[in-house]
């Protein structure tokens, strides 16, 4: 775990707090980590669309029937 002192902008972070209905500062920074990891990933397969080639015959809506 990394243990530094962090200067944090404390009209984004209550912003956030306003804006999620959470109450601490330590819940609002791990939310605004996954969601960014998160959406970082879902920009990274963005970068793949259209280059895969599926074998022939595959049935990508099948995959997806019971989501």
């Amino acid at each position: 775990m990394i243990n530094k002192e962090l200067l944090l902008n404390d009209k984004l972070i209550q912003e956030a707090i306003d804006l999620s209905g959470i109450k601490t500062k330590d819940e609002v920074l791990v939310v605004a980590l996954q969601e960014f990891v998160a959406k970082r990933k879902r920009l990274n397969l963005l970068d793949i669309a259209g280059k895969i080639e599926f074998q022939e015959g595959y049935d990508y809506k099948k995959c997806r029937e019971g989501i």
